[in-house]
């Protein structure tokens, strides 16, 4: 939260801007799009059946995925709400619930943010494997790598794995 312009602005998760000093309504079309965007769209937003985001209250959105997992949280640790319960009305599975629960009891909000999908970086590269492809002759190709780096380390890597590792 920041003061801009005389007023504060929250970013996605309330729908105001503040023009000029003036209170402005950001439309579910602009949430919509700014959410998605930023890859923070619900996956099942018809799913999501809590009475927040069922009630006509528009500062509820049931597309902004991290305001319904902080709202089904709250559900069941101020609302009393069996994890069950809570899970199902905001479009997820109980199991789902815990590893939403773990996140935020690690992260905080910012546990509530999905990481970027996939794997980060190659699995079988080891810091003494990059430094000997980054000392080893420009000369030597690829595959010839690929058949040092097997026989001094027992590790059997892709060509290209070695070519971009001596970048």
């Amino acid at each position: 939260m920041s003061p801009i312009g005389g007023c504060y602005r929250y970013t996605l998760f309330v729908p105001v801007t503040c023009t000029g000093g003036r209170r402005q309504d950001v439309s579910q079309a602009t949430r919509r799009a700014a959410l998605e965007a930023a890859g923070l769209g619900h996956p099942k937003p018809e799913a999501v059946t809590a009475e927040a985001f069922t009630g006509g209250n528009p500062f509820f959105f049931a597309l902004d995925k991290v305001q319904v997992k902080y709202e089904m949280l709250r559900l069941h640790a101020v609302g009393g709400a069996s994890v069950t319960a809570a899970a199902a009305s905001h479009g997820y599975s109980r199991p789902g619930f815990y590893v939403v629960r773990a996140a935020f009891q690690e992260s905080g909000m910012a546990g509530l943010v999905d990481e970027r999908p996939g794997r980060r970086g190659p699995l079988k590269l080891t810091e003494d494997i990059t430094a000997f492809l980054r000392h080893a002759p420009r000369s030597a190709s690829g595959a010839a790598l690929v058949a040092e780096v097997e026989s001094r380390f027992g590790v059997s890597l892709h060509r290209r794995t070695v070519e971009k590792a001596r970048r």
